[in-house]
């Protein structure tokens, strides 16, 4: 791998991550009631309830 292929790589992973979370905060700005008509409130607290669930500081 190529250090440019490697800034390609992370570039591209960055513009995706911005374009979702633009995404994110352009559906956050709707009025709840559309939130609620297109589903989005579920699909929000699925991605949190899976990322707490991921980062989760339980000690076994």
């Amino acid at each position: 791998m190529s250090i440019l292929s490697s800034i390609g790589r992370i570039a591209s992973q960055y513009a995706a991550a911005r374009a979702r979370y633009r995404s994110e905060r352009i559906l956050l700005s709707l009025p709840a009631e559309l939130r609620k008509d297109i589903g989005f409130p579920e699909i929000y607290d699925t991605r949190n309830s899976r990322r707490t669930a991921t980062f989760s500081t339980k000690v076994i």
